[in-house]
Parts: structure tokens; C-alpha cells; sequence
């Protein structure tokens, strides 16, 4: 005689509060990153999520809420995985490992969110940063003037072209990649070496 215990469905597991916010979160990035902001509505998140949408009110107050939060914890993620202050040989492998891990969150903060203008003041921080840190950097090897200036805008936007561009393309050649852009970067700079400044 069987045991009808032993036929009853295992109990289902509930997530804790932190759980289920990043099981939302991990919902909302795809949503976003598929058609943006403006095109997403919570129905489109709650059914990624598998939840209702009156789950998704108990963690977040409004779609704005939580698009700010997606954003938040992709430039976390970002900057845990490629620091903030250096761009040495490691910075263009590890920005590539970072997007490679969180590609739509990679891709909602440098394609989607740069249109919002709502969401356009976290973009306009990184950016700052990233060129700050640029011309810091860049300092070390191009001479104080214009083309300091003009290496330092360009650098950290084309890099994060080129990331997204290699992300659309299907992450093509994952071990030539970083060296590839390298190259490209490493073209810039001697571009932006005044020609007395070239040997």
C-alpha cells in the first residue's frame, strides 16, 4: 500500500523579500531591454517575472521605481567588475567580462537609458566620470591641450560602442575582442599626439 504522503508535491518554496526583489529585477532588465521604457508597461514585467503585478507594488512604488533600481544595480555590477578609477591593461577585458555577464543590463545603461530623458542624469554621471577618469589617465601619455580634451570625449563613448556593438554581433571572437578594441583605443590616442609629439 503506497504512502499518500509520499505522493504529495513538495511544498512550495517562498522566496525571501531580497530573493524575490532581484527575481523582479532579473525580469524587469529583459522587459527593458527589449523595447525600452516608454514600452514596457509592469503587465510586460509581471509576466516575465511570473508574478502579479500587485507582487511587483510590494517591492517597488511605480514603473519609474523600478526602472531606477535595474539601472542602479547594473552600474553596480558594472563598476564592481571594472572599478572606477583605472584604465590599465585589464580595464577594455574586464568592461567586455561586465557586459558579457549582464548584457541587457549593459545595454539598458548605455543604449536605452541615454534616450530617457528622465533617467538621462545617471547616464550624464557615468559619462562624466568615465571621461574624468579618461583624461586622468590619458594625461600620463598625451600632452596638456585640445587633444587631451578631444581624446578624453571620445575614448570612453567609442569603447562603449564597441562593447555593444560586439554584444549585437553575437560576442564574436571572445579572445581577440578586448584586443581588438585595445587597438582601436591605442589609434585614438596616437591620433590625439600632437605631430611633434610623434617619434
Amino acid at each position: 500500500m503506497s504512502n499518500p504522503e509520499a505522493a504529495a508535491p513538495p511544498p512550495v518554496r517562498r522566496l525571501r523579500r531580497a530573493e524575490r526583489r532581484e527575481q523582479i529585477l532579473d525580469a524587469a532588465t529583459r522587459a527593458f531591454a527589449r523595447a525600452g521604457y516608454t514600452a514596457t508597461g509592469l503587465d510586460d514585467i509581471a509576466a516575465e517575472a511570473e508574478l502579479t503585478r500587485a507582487m511587483l507594488y510590494r517591492h517597488f512604488d511605480s514603473k519609474a521605481d523600478l526602472y531606477r533600481a535595474v539601472l542602479d544595480r547594473a552600474c553596480t555590477r558594472l563598476t564592481e567588475a571594472t572599478g572606477a578609477d583605472d584604465f590599465g591593461d585589464d580595464a577594455i577585458p574586464a568592461l567586455l567580462r561586465a557586459a558579457a555577464a549582464d548584457p541587457d543590463g549593459f545595454r539598458l545603461l548605455f543604449r536605452h537609458a541615454a534616450r530617457e530623458p528622465d533617467f538621462r542624469d545617471l547616464i550624464d554621471s557615468i559619462t562624466a566620470a568615465s571621461r574624468e577618469v579618461g583624461r586622468r589617465n590619458l594625461a600620463r601619455v598625451i600632452p596638456e591641450g585640445p587633444w587631451l580634451d578631444w581624446a578624453a570625449d571620445l575614448i570612453p563613448g567609442f569603447t562603449l560602442d564597441a562593447v555593444i556593438a560586439w554584444l549585437d554581433a553575437g560576442r564574436p571572437d571572445p579572445e581577440h575582442a578586448a584586443e581588438r578594441i585595445s587597438q582601436a583605443v591605442h589609434g585614438i590616442m596616437a591620433a590625439a599626439h600632437p605631430p611633434t609629439a610623434r617619434r
